[in-house]
């Protein structure tokens, strides 16, 4: 089986998955790392000397790969990964995966703290952040809203999301 976690930026995918995957003694794969790891540049580099269209080919050749040939993974999506080509529908048909929902006010008051790790929000202003997260949600929740699990994160320790997601796969 193969667990895909979906959701924006800041909406705890990264942390979810390293406690899901321990829990499940999965692999875990993050696939921003593994894209970083195949290039050798991180993906703020990979924004500013390829641009994000050829970001997004080599996200979706690596998504590709990963649910081709893996087993037993808890796989950590990049917030833009749902939205582009029709990855959707291949991560569903492929995988199992849960959208780790989160309100405009959790994911900015956590954003705020890691603009400078995220290319997409590094240069937007703090007063105008949760207007562009709300606009970004906005166009990206048609893609988010097809996945086969929906799980809210707002104000609940990362435990029990985990537990959530277990009971939702395994009952």
């Amino acid at each position: 089986m193969i667990i895909s976690l979906v959701g924006y930026m800041g909406s705890g995918k990264s942390h979810i998955s390293k406690i899901l995957s321990e829990k499940l003694n999965f692999k875990l794969i993050d696939l921003d790392k593994e894209i970083s790891r195949r290039n050798k540049l991180t993906i703020p580099e990979i924004f500013e000397k390829k641009g994000e269209i050829s970001f997004r080919k080599l996200e979706r050749e690596a998504l590709e790969e990963i649910l081709a040939t893996q087993e037993n993974v808890v796989l950590s999506l990049g917030g833009g990964t749902p939205v582009y080509y029709n990855n959707m529908e291949i991560i569903n048909h492929n995988s199992k995966s849960i959208f780790l929902r989160a309100s405009i006010a959790t994911l900015s008051e956590r954003l705020s703290k890691q603009k400078e790790k995220r290319p997409l929000i590094a240069n937007i202003s703090e007063e105008n952040l949760p207007e562009f997260i709300a606009k970004h949600l906005f166009e990206r929740n048609e893609f988010y809203s097809k996945a086969q699990f929906s799980i809210n994160t707002d104000n609940r320790e990362p435990e029990d999301i985990v537990v959530e997601i277990i009971e939702k796969l395994y009952l």
